[in-house]
């Protein structure tokens, strides 16, 4: 047998740290003594299986505020679906809570029998969501990608959905290996004429789930600072009163896409509005509350999993 190496051996008592006192509910003192170590190193050990995600677990019992924050927001904007997370106060822009609970909804529709279509966006709050599902084996379902991640200069996106979610799922997965953006809306028109390309969208077209992020338009929106966008770009759209984008169609104000600019030349598969299949947005920040609400009132998204604070600011 391989002899563990000193990192291997750390790992594998951090691990027994977090079970005995995650799952087993000892106190620290009392891991302590079991564990031979000092209380400090038994303390360190749970912080180490936390921080590695060598143990995950997950809130179940909802909070009475956050169901009533859930509940104004579906009667306000007529949502299909709603989920409002706790706000973490000492880092308002962190995403774990909302990537957990649209975890959650991935796996709804993934332990279904029947063959399910899930189409996702792309984006730091859908990855990270898509990294905490668990392995299982989904071969009869469908997972579709709404946008092109290719930049300008030819790189990849870090925030790929679909091909990790395959990974982890064994279903069969179609991506949308394009251009963010085409040079021209005559390439544009001779891309999306390719047989396998207009599948896939027409594919699209029929998901059961839509899952996409929300992003601002100003000069930290995620699509420029990944290089999807050119700062001529960007400011192009801007001046053309975009406030938010939904797997880089951008909108303004009131919900509408607009019809100049990037949107002439962008690959990913239209937005329905009003959509039709439940399409759930993935969003929570202060600087993000106006996208939000110009995508709940161009009806653009039915349904919404942001935090309390986000949700406090969206019903002002």
């Amino acid at each position: 047998m391989t002899k563990a190496t000193p990192d291997e051996e750390k790992l594998d008592e951090a691990a027994r740290a977090g079970w005995l006192y995650f799952i087993a509910g000892h106190t620290q003192d009392e891991i302590a003594k079991m564990l031979k170590v000092s209380r400090p190193t038994a303390q360190r050990l749970v912080s180490l299986c936390l921080s590695r995600r060598l143990i995950t677990f997950r809130l179940e019992h909802p909070i009475t505020a956050c169901m009533e924050w859930a509940e104004r927001l579906k009667a306000t904007y007529q949502l299909s679906h709603c989920d409002v997370v706790p706000a973490d106060t000492s880092t308002p822009n962190s995403t774990a809570g909302v990537a957990e609970r649209a975890a959650t909804v991935l796996e709804a529709y993934l332990k279904e029998t029947s063959p399910r279509l899930i189409a996702l966006g792309t984006g730091r709050a859908i990855r990270a969501a898509v990294e905490r599902i668990a392995p299982i084996d989904c071969p009869t379902h469908q997972l579709i990608s709404l946008v092109g991640n290719i930049s300008s200069d030819g790189s990849a996106s870090l925030f790929d959905t679909v091909g990790r979610l395959a990974d982890i799922t064994k279903a069969r997965h179609y991506p949308m290996p394009l251009p963010f953006l085409m040079p021209s809306t005559d390439e544009l028109k001779q891309i999306l004429n390719i047989d396998s390309i207009r599948r896939v969208r027409t594919l699209a077209g029929k998901a059961d789930l839509r899952l996409v992020g929300i992003g601002q338009m100003d000069e930290k929106a995620q699509v420029y600072v990944d290089g999807f966008l050119t700062r001529d770009e960007l400011h192009e759209m801007m001046r053309l009163g975009a406030k938010g984008e939904i797997v880089g169609w951008a909108f303004n104000a009131e919900g509408k896409i607009l019809e100049g600019g990037m949107n002439r030349r962008l690959t990913s598969v239209p937005l329905i509005a009003p959509a039709a299949a439940l399409t759930i947005g993935v969003a929570i920040g202060k600087a993000k509350v106006t996208a939000i609400m110009a995508a709940l009132n161009g009806r653009l998204i039915n349904g919404l999993i942001t935090d309390e604070t986000t949700a406090k600011l969206l019903l002002q």
